[in-house]
This record gives C-alpha cells, sequence and structure tokens, in this order.
C-alpha cells in the first residue's frame, strides 16, 4: 500500500507537531551544485571477493560541492546533479537532471570499500538526505564506504519535477467505500482526472519512468564515479529496484542490503490486494494495544470495542468532516499509519483519544495535515508513473471485482488502497515489457518482519531464492516495514559485521529464514519508555531523519 511521497519525505511525527502544534517541515537537500558529466570516465579495478576491501583509484567526473540543506550540512555531505539520458532508447538526446548528495569515508584509503548507494522506497520517495545512513550502522561499519543519496527521476530536487494535481489530497474527500453508483462514478472521475493531469503535465518523461530507467540512472551514476561496482542498501520498493539492477547489470552490485522486501513476482496489482490483507491485520493488532493500554487511552478494554469506536467514528466525521477537512476518508489515512509502525502507534493512539474526549478539531486537523501533507504531490505523481507503466492494469469490472472480494476479508484500508492506485487504470503511457527478476551472485542480506503489511514476508522467502549468495533474517512477528537500523541488535549487527567484512549468516539448507530475531518490544504510553537496545548506536538516527520508516 504505496502512499504519497509525504509517507517518505515526512519523519515519524512528534507529538506536538500531530496534537496541534506546528505542521513538520519537509526534508530534502535542494541541489545548487553543477556537474560535469562523463559516462565514458575509466573505470577502475576492484577485488570483488565478499571478504576483502577493495582497491579503489575511482576517477570521479562529478563536481562536488554545498548543500543547501541543513540536515545534509551537518554530516559534511557534498551536493552534485547529474545529466542523464531522458530515454535510454536515444541516449544522446534530451537530458535530466539527478540531484546527488554524498557523505566520504572517513577511513584510511587500504581500508576503503567503495561507492554505496541508498533508496528509501516508494517508488516516488526522496532519497538525498539518505546519503547520511552510514554514519548511523553499528561498529562504525559505515565509515568506510562513500555513501550517494539520490533523488530518483522526476523525483524532488531531481529535474523535471513531476506534479500533475497538487491539492488531490486535500480534505474533506469522499468516502472511499463506493456503496452508492455516485460515489463510485466521483472516484472514478477523479481518478482519470488525475491520469488526465498527469499525461498532460510531462508527456515526454512520463513513458520513461520506469524501475529499469532508475536502475539505468544507478549505473550512469556509478560510471560517472568512476566505480567498477556499487554498494546498495534498499528499502522496500528499493529492494525491488536492486532486484532490477543486479538483473539488467549483473556483477555490478558488490554487496546489498534489502530490507521490507518486494516480491517481484506480484507487481503491482496482486501485490496491492495482498496488502490490503496485511494492512487490517497489523491495525487489528494496533487495536488490541489501545486496548491493553485503556487506563492511557480510554478507547475501549477489548480490541472488539476499540475497532467499532474506530467505525463510529469514522461515520460520525462522514456527516461532520472536521473543520471541514477531515472526514472519513483522511480519518482512514491517518490510522493507515500504525499498520506501517509500531512506533507511531503512541501519537496515533493519542490522536483517537484526543479527538473522542475532546473533540479538538484543530488538532485533528493538524495531525491530518502533518502526517500526509495533502498538498504535496511529488510522491504519489511518482509513483503511479513507475507502476501504471510497467502492468497491464485490470478494466474496472475486474479491478473492482479484485477489490470488493479483499474487502470481504479486509474493510478496513481495501478501497482506501483500491482508489490510490485507480488512476492506473487511465493511464496514458502504454505500460512497458516486464522486467524478469533473475537475481545474480551478488552477496545480499535480506530483512524482514514477518507481519510486514506493506512487503509480505513471503516476498522475502521468494527474492532469498533468487539469489543464491544470500541470507534472510526474519524478524518473528514483528509488524513493522522497512525497521532495520532501528535499534535491534540481532538485526542490526550482522549489517554491520556483513557491511564490515561481507560475511553473511549462515545460509541454511530449505527456502529460509536463516536467522530468526524477536521484534523489538512494543511501545508503552509512558513517555520515559525507551527501549534499553536504542544504545546499540553510539550516535541514534535522529528521528527527523527516518525517512524511508514508512515508506511503501
Amino acid at each position: 500500500m504505496a502512499r504519497p511521497a509525504s509517507f517518505v519525505l515526512y519523519p515519524p511525527p512528534n507529538d506536538e507537531a500531530l496534537l496541534g502544534g506546528r505542521g513538520m517541515k519537509k526534508l530534502g537537500a535542494v541541489v545548487v551544485c553543477a556537474a560535469l558529466v562523463a559516462f565514458t570516465t575509466g573505470s577502475v579495478s576492484a577485488e570483488t571477493h565478499s571478504g576483502s576491501s577493495p582497491t579503489f583509484a575511482a576517477v570521479d567526473s562529478i563536481d562536488w560541492g554545498r548543500c543547501s540543506s541543513r540536515d545534509l550540512r551537518e554530516f559534511d555531505a557534498q551536493c552534485a546533479t547529474l545529466s542523464v539520458p531522458l530515454d535510454y532508447g536515444d541516449p544522446s538526446g534530451e537530458q535530466i537532471e539527478l540531484a546527488l548528495s554524498r557523505v566520504q569515508h572517513s577511513v584510511p584509503d587500504d581500508e576503503y570499500q567503495g561507492v554505496m548507494l541508498v533508496n528509501p522506497g516508494g517508488p516516488g520517495g526522496s532519497g538525498l538526505t539518505l546519503s547520511i545512513l552510514g554514519q548511523f550502522i553499528p561498529n562504525e561499519a559505515g565509515k568506510a564506504y562513500d555513501w550517494v543519496g539520490f533523488d530518483p527521476r522526476g523525483v524532488g530536487s531531481s529535474r523535471p519535477a513531476l506534479s500533475c494535481i497538487p491539492k488531490y489530497f486535500h480534505g474533506d474527500r469522499p468516502p472511499y467505500v463506493p456503496r452508492t453508483d455516485a460515489l463510485e462514478s466521483m472516484w472514478l472521475n477523479r481518478s482519470e482526472k488525475y491520469a488526465d493531469a498527469c499525461a498532460a503535465a510531462q508527456p515526454d518523461l512520463l513513458p520513461n519512468m520506469t524501475t529499469a530507467d532508475v536502475a539505468r540512472d544507478m549505473d550512469g551514476i556509478r560510471q560517472a564515479l568512476g566505480a567498477d561496482q556499487i554498494n546498495y542498501y534498499g528499502f522496500s520498493y528499493g529492494t525491488y529496484l536492486g532486484q532490477v539492477y543486479a538483473t539488467l547489470f549483473p556483477g555490478k552490485m558488490r554487496r546489498a542490503v534489502f530490507d521490507g522486501v518486494v516480491d517481484p513476482s506480484a507487481a503491482w496489482h496482486e501485490a496491492n490486494l495482498n496488502q490490503d490483507l496485511g494492512f487490517d491485520q497489523n491495525v487489528h493488532i494496533f487495536f488490541a494495544w489501545l486496548a491493553s493500554h485503556n487506563r492511557a487511552y480510554h478507547l475501549g478494554k477489548r480490541e472488539e470495542a476499540v475497532a467499532q469506536l474506530f467505525l463510529e467514528t469514522q461515520r460520525a466525521l462522514e456527516r461532520h468532516p472536521a473543520g471541514g477537512i477531515v472526514g472519513p476518508a483522511e480519518w482512514n489515512d491517518i490510522f493507515l499509519y500504525s499498520g506501517y509502525s509500531q512506533g507511531l502507534w503512541k501519537p496515533i493512539g493519542k490522536i483517537f483519544s484526543t479527538w473522542v474526549h475532546q473533540h479538538a478539531t484543530r488538532r485533528l486537523v493538524n495531525a491530518f495535515r502533518a502526517l500526509d501533507a495533502p498538498g504535496y504531490d511529488n510522491g504519489f505523481a511518482v509513483y503511479l508513473a513507475v507502476i501504471c507503466s510497467e502492468a497491464t492494469w485490470p478494466n474496472w469490472e475486474d479491478y473492482s471485482a479484485d477489490v470488493w472480494a479483499t474487502y470481504e476479508e479486509a474493510p478496513l484500508f481495501s478501497w482506501n488502497n483500491g482508489w490510490f492506485n485507480a488512476p492506473c487504470m487511465f493511464w496514458q503511457s502504454p505500460p512497458s515489457a516486464a522486467i524478469n527478476v533473475i537475481g545474480d551472485s551478488t552477496p545480499v542480506l535480506i530483512i524482514n518482519e514477518t507481519l510486514d503489511a506493506a512487503t509480505p514476508y513471503e516476498g522475502a522467502l521468494f527474492v532469498r531464492s533468487l539469489f543464491p549468495q544470500s541470507s534472510l533474517i526474519a524478524v518473528v512477528d514483528g509488524v513493522n516495514h522497512a525497521n532495520s537500523l532501528a535499534g535491534n541488535k540481532c538485526v542490526d549487527l550482522p549489517i554491520a559485521d556483513f557491511l564490515s567484512t561481507g560475511a553473511l549468516p549462515a545460509r541454511l539448507p530449505g527456502d529460509g529464514p536463516d536467522v530468526e530475531c524477536d521484534p523489538l518490544p512494543p511501545p508503552k504510553p509512558s513517555a520515559n519508555n525507551a527501549p534499553a537496545t536504542r544504545v546499540v548506536h553510539e550516535r541514534p538516527l535522529p528521528d527527523r531523519l527516518r525517512l524511508w520508516r514508512v515508506a511503501a
């Protein structure tokens, strides 16, 4: 259930932002540096054995300079832009610009491990700020790499950036469940208008927004950096991007970490239906958690009572939207986040309790704005530009039948997700040929929580089978999505070992997993309940920079 880019660009919100404080600021650097592009720069030799440090003498053709973003400057990052072909079928034709950032290695050159590209997911997520990620790998293991974040084509600070209808997500929108012909027609009309607006906004860019195009951009970055190989850390959709890169450029990925793994065999309509089941399950787990802390939230002593109150409140908002902005669709959107991460349970629980018991309109409206950034359209536009172009989508009769069938099992969010992806039925760019992901010999550390709703665990098992040099860490009964580097030593320390030495956990016979970890404990309403496992990091990753935590 991918969400607009605000779901990726915004960190998990603090209580002040959600309960009536000022809205959070978007993160992401504005690139102010120019780039010299030479895709024919000389490559370098590298020792590719996963247990050895390579020898690099890279010729970097990118003109790195000062970043405008305070968040990036804080971590001594450099910024640049890089020109790549709009259409790889015509590489000497029109060029577009990618925004890049880099934090260089801080170890002696003989300990240098090479370039590490990072992608936060989406598709449509800005990765520019993720160049700082290496400084939060345990045991200083990230300091041996040059960490490179980038905004994929069409995203954020890359140019051109795609936007179709900037106020598409402003409230109050129609209820999601199309119980009447009028509601069905209203949503179909909205979906068609959005697809038409995208076609009009960037008619040349739109046919060139596939995952394969972004993978080719990644290889352009590799070549411009003068690197024979890249290392890669991908979250959520970023794991699919890594799979496609390995398929198109075998042998060019030295090491990879895939966290929150997309099943390439289910992209994309089937994947969305699978997500509906997972989100319904996880939000009911959240309701059970609220019931277990009824003294703090006063929403009901049993999960069923909390769920019923959620639905009653949603129906009441249909009759009287809060501030004329938060109706049933917006209320539904807010609670969807609790299915991504238990780190959001406390603030969303406070939203629920505060509205039910105080009916504070401004606080609820501010909470919706802080979470959903409804005027920020770029991520949603790019998300659709990718997935609508990579599959043949069903007609409305078949599409609605699929969503209604899933709704019978998972009524909370099936139509939320159904309308989110409905513009694909009207997409004007013809679908591209599907990439048959075949994997390669890249050593890959795969991580997935077994109750991950956005990227179901079965996808991680399948991707393990595609990469014979991979190992899978399963966080058993964990409900979080793409949650590595969150303080779980059982997950984070093997990442550090792998990046330091290339050593993966032993691959066991059978279909996996290879390591099983307990999840982090659920939060407690007390503000003093910081889990002790957080001390695994010498310098904890700031909440404001956890951009991928709720990526799709």
